[in-house]
């Protein structure tokens, strides 16, 4: 049995449903369901009964959702000790973000539980770079935004929250219950410097170009719309002052939340950290 078969029946298991097993795995369910025919042939026994109403652990699943667990937490320590060995001690996360999102959190939690001897570098960067330093070495992951050039980058997708707009509690339109892009069309919005990713700034300027003051941090965009009145968007859900409201956008596509890696770095803790990542945002 291949550890990976065995984290696929892990996830069904889990989940009890092979579509949301797959897209936990960010695989389609196709695959998934041979993989498992095929785990199920090589063990010589029904893992899983399947009814229109979903999937249930047959005693044989029961016995190997136990044996699998033991198997892949055993496995995941072999890496751990072959990581110290090679004397990968270290790894350097640049974030870019709400630092009290709750699927940061938890990462954070289940990552020092995993890799208690490793050293975890959290390198915060500003709006001016969406990579958090991943293209010129100073980051070995990032949990950002997209999107951005992905150009020799692999991204893995975490989560997508619905954006709004940024206003004055006195701004009239502060009062909406939702709005729409065309409706901030005569507004200044903020903009980032000279140089800044396209596709991001292009995104955050709601898809046209803009005027507005120059901003690299999260604080500034705050205070350009508190001191200036200027347009910004915001995920919701995101914790403001009393003086600002957000009021969601409804023709705006989501803000998608992501792990980003240089896609020829090999290092072992990198993966380790995709896949609890995954998990710690999908919770």
């Amino acid at each position: 049995m291949e550890l990976r078969t065995l984290r696929y029946f892990v996830a069904v298991a889990e989940e009890l449903h092979f579509g949301r097993a797959a897209t936990r795995l960010h695989m389609s369910q196709p695959p998934l369901s041979r993989a498992i025919k095929q785990l199920e042939a090589d063990v010589g026994a029904l893992l899983f009964a399947r009814s229109p109403a979903g999937v249930m652990l047959t005693p044989a699943g029961t016995v190997l959702l136990d044996e699998a667990r033991a198997l892949l937490e055993h496995a995941d320590r072999v890496g751990e000790r072959v990581s110290a060995a090679a004397a990968i001690t270290t790894i350097t996360v640049g974030i870019l973000g709400d630092g009290t999102d709750p699927g940061m959190t938890r990462l954070a939690a289940a990552y020092r539980r995993r890799h208690p001897g490793i050293e975890i570098r959290i390198r915060d960067t500003d709006l001016t770079d969406p990579t958090c330093g991943l293209r010129a070495g100073l980051v070995d992951v990032a949990l950002t935004r997209a999107p951005f050039d992905e150009t020799a980058l692999t991204v893995r997708a975490l989560r997508t929250d619905q954006v709004g707009v940024v206003l004055r509690v006195d701004d009239p339109l502060a009062r909406c219950d939702r709005l729409r892009l065309v409706d901030l069309s005569d507004r200044r919005w903020f903009q980032f410097p000279q140089g800044t990713d396209p596709d991001w700034q292009s995104y955050w300027n709601g898809g046209r170009p803009r005027e507005g003051p120059v901003v690299r941090a999260v604080q500034e965009c705050l205070h350009a719309v508190l001191w200036n009145g200027t347009v910004g968007l915001a995920p919701l859900g995101h914790r403001l002052p009393a003086e600002l409201a957000v009021v969601p956008l409804i023709d705006m596509a989501p803000s998608r939340v992501v792990a980003v890696w240089n896609e020829r770095d090999t290092n072992p803790l990198i993966r380790s950290f995709l896949e609890i990542a995954t998990a710690a945002y999908r919770n």
